[in-house]
């Protein structure tokens, strides 16, 4: 019968389809991390003062990083992105360092540069909970820590934000969750088969302390609409600065002057 070739092709087809959609999900931390072991400077290089960290988590995990040196009367703990390690954040710790004079800290994840382990959401909250708690053992108070979210980071400052008191949390290139990034890169792949969440819109209503939302106008990872989305659903009080021209990577370097005075009118709220 003539439907009989059809009805091969079409199951062949569902059974290609269902073949990939299962190995995303099992390639899903392929997809998600990209860490790379290899730093490529130090802060010496860009001429910062530092002092090593090595952290241990709760359960026993190794973390590296530094501790950047500025005036002293404020920290920024910066929870990077997904991709890299914290040497290919030293040009932005340059910047904060000689344009708004904070301390920050620059940690790697597990899994990331020095650190040990293997990154997975529970591991990056874990994380990031142990450098909050370092930074408070070196005698910074919660009056004088604030978070700062840099893309996947922003789901981790925001997790840290519900456990732990703080100035105020930054969110720089956020998204609403990985499942709401799948479906704008991934329309194909079913929800169900994402495990890991890093749900940002479902936590941010939550977070009480003053809130600046850092949206790349042209974005091409984390789409602008989401990160005005996210800044819609938190409570006051909060700011959204789109920076115009930016790009997902770019966005202290195109930011230019304006990026680092809503910097500046945020960090004046906290003082």
């Amino acid at each position: 019968m003539a439907w009989k070739p059809l009805l091969s092709f079409a199951v062949s087809l569902a059974l290609v389809w269902v073949g990939v959609v299962l190995l995303l999900g099992v390639m899903e931390r392929r997809f998600l991390y990209f860490p790379i072991r290899h730093l490529d400077a130090e802060p010496a290089d860009y001429g910062l003062r530092s002092e090593k960290l090595d952290l241990t988590t709760p359960d026993g995990v190794r973390l590296h990083g530094w501790w950047i040196r500025g005036k002293g009367d404020r920290v920024i703990l910066l929870f990077h992105g997904n991709a890299g390690n914290v040497s290919h954040r030293l040009e932005r710790a340059k910047l904060f360092v000689d344009a708004l004079g904070v301390d920050l800290f620059l940690v790697d994840y597990s899994g990331y540069g020095l650190s040990e382990g293997t990154p997975s959401e529970r591991g990056l909250y874990r994380d990031g909970l142990a450098i909050y708690d370092a930074a408070r053992e070196r005698g910074f108070p919660p009056e004088r820590i604030v978070l700062h979210g840099e893309s996947l980071g922003c789901a981790v400052a925001v997790e840290v934000a519900l456990a732990r008191p703080a100035a105020g949390l930054a969110l720089e290139t956020p998204f609403l969750s990985v499942p709401a990034l799948a479906r704008k890169h991934y329309p194909f792949v079913p929800a169900l088969v994402i495990r890991s969440r890093f749900d940002a819109a479902s936590k941010i209503g939550l977070v009480t302390v003053p809130k600046l939302f850092l949206v790349a106008e042209r974005d091409e990872i984390a789409p602008a609409e989401q990160g005005r989305a996210l800044y819609e659903l938190a409570p006051p009080p909060k700011e959204l600065f789109v920076i115009p021209g930016a790009g997902h990577n770019d966005t202290y370097s195109t930011g230019g002057l304006p990026y680092l005075d809503a910097w500046r009118r945020f960090l004046r709220g906290q003082a």
